[in-house]
């Protein structure tokens, strides 16, 4: 395999991990509602379930998938942790997204 064709393949990986992600509609409304929270104001699972109207234990489940794709970190504050989007990881997935999206243009001659 050469290295062109193994980016490519490890860009596809990693681009239908982030498809299955957003797949879900109540896992595409968390990752929106997180992206509006700073470090300082993240959320919990119960402020998070409460907003989106889910219970804890879903709420739970779609953090875990998004942790898994780098996209949400957690900072324990007492007993409880809060979640905000990982920024770096937010432009990684837009990059991702953008080359999906991209079209190579046939060279037009003269």
């Amino acid at each position: 395999m050469t290295e062109i064709t193994s980016s490519i393949q490890e860009d596809t990986e990693r681009q239908a991990a982030l498809f299955r992600a957003f797949a879900d509609p109540t896992r595409l409304r968390l990752v929106k509602l997180l992206c509006h929270q700073s470090v300082p104001n993240a959320l919990c699972v119960n402020a998070l379930a409460a907003t989106l109207g889910v219970t804890q234990s879903a709420v739970s489940q779609h953090l875990r998938i998004l942790k898994g794709i780098g996209l949400v970190k957690g900072e324990r504050r007492g007993n409880r942790v809060h979640y905000f989007v990982n920024h770096e990881a937010l432009e990684r997935c837009q990059d991702l997204v953008a080359a999906v999206l991209t079209t190579e243009k046939p060279n037009q001659r003269p």
